[in-house]
């Protein structure tokens, strides 16, 4: 390379690091190789792979045009500062995305692909993700019984339209961005919120079913989640047993934080734990069936939603506990533990075969 194109460089100021960001005016552009005034610093070159790699950007540049490129070598054997305009505009991406999550900027993006959790959309050269759960009502795929194959063919709908978005989420180590479609408009659904205050019951409509809990809408442009602890004083482990798409319920705001409405099916229901807390001590013998094994023991339920634990170190072990106790089967077991309050309870199996 020749040495003409090089400007003085102040040798007080340390040369850029690898990996930072920098701004020059182009001074020479020829064929495999791009001149940049980097003063005080010298003289900066995009060339070789980092030239052909920036063939689209390049394309349109002019001698005099401001650029902003990463330095990949401090200084090469030429004297020049190494620099990459493909990895600058990449990481400038990523610092519009941090800023746009800041400002709460929405964009109106193309739908381009979609999977069984939700849709994948372009942002500006970049791949982002929609989730299911941050659809809105009229474009979540309300599928029965939760069918993953039926839930992919609702999203494929949405392939080829836009949609109106905000950024939640950035990762430019994992290349990751995600997108919601529900808080475009955060001050017209803080004033649907507003309406609303802890303790109120409100009557709604089954609009979601998950894993987690389901989604009731409580009006137009508002819907609050029940989490799956909060659907009903017994054990639930699939929503889907007991709610479907269209049910008509009633639930008790139990907290309402960051624009996100929480609710509770359950507390509107007498608390088993308060109409049985004199029924029950400690040391009395019950009937209780086994209805889940965790990693402590068995879970065992005495009444509808009164159930306590049945510890592995009883038996020995998880597995002579499992060879003693089968799901389903009721058995005799003695309270060792009752606090209604705190809703605790543990139980001791009685072994009719021990001697």
């Amino acid at each position: 390379m020749t040495t003409t194109l090089q400007t003085i460089a102040d040798e007080s100021k340390p040369r850029p690091e690898v990996g930072s960001l920098i701004e020059g005016a182009v001074i020479d552009i020829r064929k495999g190789a791009v001149y940049v005034d980097l003063l005080p610093y010298g003289t900066g070159t995009i060339y070789g792979r980092e030239y052909n790699s920036s063939r689209d950007i390049i394309k349109n540049l002019n001698i005099g045009d401001t650029v902003k490129a990463k330095v990949v070598e401090k200084e090469n054997e030429d004297g020049y500062v190494e620099l990459s305009l493909k990895e600058a505009k990449q990481a400038l991406l990523w610092k519009e995305a941090e800023s746009s999550i800041k400002d709460k900027t929405i964009f109106n993006l193309l739908v381009k692909e979609a999977n069984k959790g939700g849709i994948i959309i372009d942002w500006q050269g970049l791949q982002g993700f929609l989730p299911a759960s941050q659809l809105k009502p009229e474009h979540y795929p309300r599928v029965e019984n939760g069918d993953k194959e039926g839930i992919l063919t609702e999203l494929k709908k949405l392939i080829g339209e836009r949609v109106t978005v905000v950024m939640l989420g950035a990762n430019p180590k994992e290349g990751k961005l995600i997108f919601s479609e529900k808080d475009t408009n955060p001050e017209e659904k803080k004033e649907i919120i507003s309406k609303y205050s802890l303790g109120d019951k409100v009557s709604g409509e089954i609009a979601g079913v998950v894993d987690f809990g389901v989604f009731i809408k409580i009006e137009e442009g508002l819907e609050g989640l029940v989490h799956i602890s909060e659907l009903d004083w017994g054990l639930v482990e699939n929503p889907r047993e007991l709610f479907k798409l269209g049910d008509k319920v009633d639930a008790k705001v139990i907290e309402i934080k960051e624009g996100k409405i929480s609710l509770s099916i359950k507390a509107l229901k007498q608390n088993p734990w308060d109409k049985h807390k004199e029924t029950y001590k400690k040391g009395d013998i019950v009937k209780g069936v086994v209805i889940k094994f965790n990693k402590h023991g068995a879970l065992v339920s005495i009444q509808e939603g009164v159930a306590g634990l049945v510890h592995n170190s009883l038996f020995g072990g998880v597995d002579k506990l499992r060879e003693k106790l089968e799901l389903g089967k009721s058995y005799d077991f003695q309270i060792t533990l009752f606090e209604p309050k705190d809703q605790k309870m543990t139980l001791a199996y009685l072994d009719k075969d021990a001697k």
